[in-house]
């Protein structure tokens, strides 16, 4: 019996739909596709519930800004969101270091030089910064292409087209581990074997460890650390940082090493909050530029803000 998921008619007339969009998109230049992807998504997205969930968030975690400023944010972030979708098709055939334009560039290349040549198994850490998809393929062209985790869409049609068009971007066939435990598993075997897994670590997890997140208990993802100590592999960190329509620009980070002489799960909480600090740091310095639209902290405050 087949483990794939029976593709229903829904499914199909989802799946032409994106076809089509996806097709106008690509005979857009990237600039045009990238502006078109803002617009709307400015139009629509604050009209939409979730955003609710993003002023919760906002005034949570940034709570000396005033309600204009939060406004202006969350206007940010639908813009940032509805390009990264846009520019998607165009990814692959972005160039490195144009003058001015679409394009991407990189500071602090010589880590992912170093890294390439100590050929060990690697993790690349990031969050929902900027147009988080353009991470792949630029540490791909660096000699480092890595595996990921990913939400698997619920059409599986969709899921196999945008896992294409990931690959294409990338410039090579790379797994992608489904969120859960059995992917967790398929994870630690790849990275076993020498290869580097990418995770973007920003979004809560329920059987995660709780650290702290802008001041607030957060339900925190441990893989990254959790793999780290298992393997003794370094993890670099980094974020995308929009410099323009379709103009992108890696800056990485510095490079965590596990410390395998202390007790495990003292490192691995260590670690995770040292992860946690980077992406409140990015976050805090440019706040329209991050995924603000899910619950990230628990329920409670939630409730409590809304009471």
């Amino acid at each position: 019996m087949s483990d794939k998921p029976a593709v229903t008619l829904l499914n199909r007339v989802e799946y032409g739909v994106a076809r089509l969009a996806l097709a106008g998109l690509s005979v857009l230049t990237p600039a045009a596709a990238s502006n078109l992807g803002g617009w709307a998504a400015r139009k629509i997205g604050p009209r939409l519930p979730v955003t609710r969930v993003a002023r919760a968030n906002l005034a949570m975690a940034l709570p000396k800004l005033t309600a204009q400023e939060h406004e202006r944010i969350l206007i940010g972030v639908w813009d940032n969101l509805g390009r990264t979708v846009a520019e998607f098709p165009h990814l692959a055939r972005l160039e490195q270091d144009t003058p001015e334009g679409p394009g991407w560039s990189v500071t602090n290349a010589e880590t992912l030089h170093a890294m390439a040549s100590a050929s060990r198994p690697v993790i690349f850490f990031s969050g929902h910064i900027g147009n988080w998809e353009m991470l792949p393929p630029i540490v791909a062209r660096h000699g480092l292409p890595f595996a990921s985790f990913y939400r698997a869409a619920g059409n599986p049609l969709i899921d196999r087209l945008i896992i294409r068009l990931r690959n294409r971007a990338m410039g090579c066939d790379v797994p992608m581990f489904a969120k859960g435990a059995k992917g967790a598993r398929l994870a630690l075997r790849y990275l076993s074997h020498g290869h580097h897994l990418g995770i973007l670590g920003d979004q809560k997890m329920n059987d995660g460890i709780e650290c702290r997140f802008f001041g607030l208990p957060a339900m925190t993802a441990s893989a990254a650390a959790s793999f780290a100590v298992k393997y003794d592999c370094p993890i670099v960190t980094g974020r995308i940082v929009r410099l323009g329509p379709a103009r992108l620009h890696l800056e990485v980070g510095p490079v965590l090493h596990p410390d395998t002489q202390a007790p495990r799960q003292i490192e691995i909480g260590s670690l995770t909050q040292q992860l946690n600090d980077f992406l409140e740091r990015w976050i805090t310095e440019k706040p329209e530029s991050w995924l603000w639209l899910h619950r990230r902290w628990p329920k409670e405050l939630y409730t409590r803000k809304k009471g």
